[in-house]
């Protein structure tokens, strides 16, 4: 562990050897294809499918009359009459699902869904959370009585929030973003013997599915049994059991025939889960030296028609809303607003970038405002090492850090002191090409209350290891990271392990890939049992080679006697060994094998600073990204080059935020961005080549010492982006600019400054 190891998984995805769902098609498979709203919000009053039931080719079509499904529960905190249910009878969004069209193929499939004529009895849209509170607010659920989904607080006695020379206030706008992961959601269901299923989907958590699926079908959850073969990205979308995966299931068993749906692109942009979408009302109060002294910290969220994980994220933002700072007093409050838009959900980050975004741009104006440079100020109040364990004024149960430490090797890597000298370079001749130079200190929370995993090892009469997961790869590396663990703790090299995941037939239980958990907590089952079954091999081996357990030590191919390596006994040979009569005392029957359910008891908190670096054609209002510095502390890293992978893809999905994406809606609910010509990507090329470094603070916390990676750079880097494009146009007199920081909105800001 520790060493740069490339990743075993790649050469099956290169090489197209890896299956995802929309290669797979078994004999006899017929096609779905959903009939969406094209209204944001409309009771059905009829569906005419007669067309469509005629059409060459349909096996048969269906509405939310037509279907026998329990309504689906979408998050536990929430009331239950926010449920939802796969074909609906009122419209609550633009892609809502009203019917099921099944063909012998897609193309059929897709002809005879344009026969389904829907007679639509428009209602009233509510597209903006701050509407949707009002009281005469046109209601997106009326079971429930209100757009108001949840509301969460940490409130600070007043007195508290005192001690201040001065008042910094701002409103901050986290604009909604699309997942847009490369593969769109995919389900193929087939049915199996006495009336089970297996459903092979896009998804992030395997068992989370299994359980969802299997109690809107009121089936035991053994009859279902979900498989994500190769999945392509999923950033928090994938984590969602969309009701489309319920409904393939549905027609699977219904019509005794394999079902398959494979969303398009533009389904994908109206109908997978989208992100962010917070406006964050703030106040800090701080000394005149600059010591904090409170924040006060409002949340209004827009969560969408059918609020589930997203209500809840609101909470996340909460945790970590005095960041890596000290600041005594915290007020927050946030309240979760149902609107006729997608619905929201985890995106890469999940409500801690939005209290990244949040501190880090009310710090820069306290900054300009005190006359203070922007990272001397945040050295200035960032907690110190021995201010750990910690416990934050809303809650967050904080492990370790050294701030500081980071902040420090960022703007050394980034040569701060020589940028600023360029940039005043700059503005003393008047340069059109304006330099903006951002920095950012952030600290998140990593599996935040999926503190438990299931792992086991087993060594196969082969001498093959076999790893089981609960954790479900689409892109991190794990198959990589647990064959490193097990040849740290066995001694075996990666082409005698197998890593089998993201299969419920195969692995009993699991939580999945979410909330960046998946190292420190599968990672940490997978180390607990290799060390149960390395304990019983010894006492194996010290039965075979006739010496004291304590002798017994790892060796090329086995264990041997400490000293004596000829006297080694195969890995197959100790799995042969177990599955004899004849055990030594102390090794139970049943083979050479372990499993746990790790369980960590706390998040783990990685931090870091970034430094951007921007320019600004003040021309055009084009604006670039020179140079990104990225300085992240994930505790232990078990593979650099894994690290490094997750640090790229997160800084680009932060500087994407930061300068391209963004979901927007006209007034009567329509979305505007359904395909990739009107939602903006970037390309590798519009990105420059990030600048990687890190810290390592080991967490008490596994036994891995690891923390959490997969978002941090997400987090660091938007608040980087956004504090460099600002103190580019400072001396213009912007103080403020919400994002994206597109051309269009940046020389508008320009030109009217102007």
């Amino acid at each position: 562990m520790g060493n740069a190891v490339l990743r075993k998984e790649d050469p099956d995805l290169l090489t197209g050897e890896a299956r995802y769902v929309g290669d797979m098609t078994p004999p006899g498979t017929v096609h779905v294809v959903f009939v969406r709203s094209v209204m944001a919000h409309a009771r059905i009053a009829a569906v005419d499918t007669e067309a469509a039931r005629s059409a060459p080719g349909v096996v048969g079509v269906y509405t939310a009359a037509d279907v026998p499904i329990a309504p689906q529960q979408l998050f536990i905190m929430l009331p239950p009459e926010l449920t939802r249910l796969p074909l609906t009878d009122k419209a609550r969004y633009v892609g809502d699902p009203i019917a099921a069209v099944v063909a012998e193929s897609r193309a059929a499939a897709v002809d005879a869904a344009e026969l389904v004529e829907v007679d639509y009895d428009p209602l009233p849209a509510v597209i903006d959370p701050f509407e949707a509170l009002e009281p005469d607010a046109p209601v997106v659920i009326e079971a429930h009585g209100s757009n108001q989904a949840i509301v969460f607080a940490s409130t600070a006695d007043p007195d508290a929030m005192s001690g201040h020379d001065e008042v910094v206030t701002a409103r901050f706008v986290n604009h909604r973003m699309s997942g847009a992961p490369i593969e769109p959601s995919a389900a193929l269901a087939a049915p199996a013997d006495g009336g089970a299923v297996t459903l092979w989907c896009t998804s992030q958590r395997p068992h989370e599915v299994r359980d969802v699926v299997a109690a809107a079908l009121e089936a035991p959850p053994h009859e279902v049994r979900v498989i994500a073969p190769a999945v392509g990205g999923g950033f928090g979308s994938k984590a969602v059991v969309y009701p489309e995966f319920i409904m393939v299931t549905w027609l699977a068993r219904h019509l005794g025939r394999p079902v398959k749906w494979v969303e398009t692109r533009s389904e994908n942009l109206v109908n997978m889960s989208q992100g962010r979408d917070h406006v964050h009302d703030v106040e800090l109060g701080l000394s005149a030296d600059g010591t904090f002294r409170w924040i006060r910290i409002n949340v209004t969220a827009n969560v969408g028609a059918y609020p589930a994980i997203g209500a809840f994220l609101p909470f996340f933002t909460m945790l970590m809303a005095s960041g890596p700072y000290r600041i005594p007093a915290v007020h927050y409050e946030a309240v979760a607003a149902i609107t006729n838009t997608t619905p929201v959900a985890a995106f890469r980050g999940a409500g801690r970038p939005e209290a990244t975004v949040t501190l880090e741009r009310i710090v820069d104006l306290a900054a300009g405002k005190l006359g203070i440079d922007p990272a001397e100020l945040r050295r200035r109040n960032l907690l110190a090492p021995t201010d750990f364990p910690l416990t934050t004024p809303t809650g967050a149960n904080m492990d370790c850090g050294e701030y500081a430490r980071a902040l420090g090797l960022a703007l050394e890597t980034a040569g701060y002191d020589e940028l600023r000298a360029e940039q005043a370079r700059r503005r003393a001749g008047g340069s059109r090409k304006l330099l903006g130079i951002g920095v950012s200190s952030y600290v998140e929370i990593t599996a935040v209350g999926l503190f438990n995993e299931f792992g086991s090892v087993t060594v196969d009469l082969d001498g093959t290891i076999t790893a089981r997961v609960g954790t479900a790869s689409h892109g991190q590396g794990h198959a990589t990271a647990f064959s490193q663990i097990l040849g740290e703790v066995l001694g075996v090299p990666a082409e005698q392990v197998r890593v089998i995941h993201s299969d419920t037939g195969e692995v009993p239980r699991g939580t999945g890939t979410v909330a960046s958990r998946s190292l420190q907590i599968g990672g940490s089952a997978v180390f607990t049992a290799a060390n149960e079954v390395l304990e019983t091999a010894r006492r194996l081996a010290a039965s075979l080679l006739e010496a004291d357990r304590d002798d017994i030590v790892v060796a090329p191919g086995g264990l041997a006697v400490a000293g004596v390596p000829a006297r080694t006994v195969s890995w197959a040979d100790l799995a042969a060994a177990a599955a004899s009569d004849d055990l030594p005392a102390g090794v139970e029957p049943g083979g050479l094998a372990a499993e746990t359910d790790f369980n960590q008891g706390e998040s783990s908190y990685p931090f870091g600073a970034h430094v951007s670096v921007v320019e600004i054609d003040a021309d055009t209002g084009d604006t670039r990204v020179l140079r990104h510095v990225a300085v992240d502390d994930c505790g232990r890293i078990l593979n650099p080059l894994l690290v490094q992978g997750q640090v790229h893809g997160g800084v680009a999905t932060g500087i994407s935020q930061a300068l391209y994406e963004e979901t927007t809606y006209g007034s009567d609910g329509n979305p505007r961005n359904t395909n990739f010509a009107d939602y903006a990507i970037p390309a590798a090329s519009e990105l420059p080549r990030f600048e990687t470094a890190h810290t390592e603070t080991p967490t008490p916390l596994n036994p891995l010492g690891a923390k959490g990676v997969g978002e941090s750079g997400t987090i660091g880097s938007t608040p980087a982006v956004q504090s460099a494009v600002l103190d580019a146009l400072a001396p213009l007199g912007i103080d403020h600019l919400d994002m994206p920081f597109t051309p269009q909105r940046v020389w508008r800001a320009i030109a009217a400054a102007s």
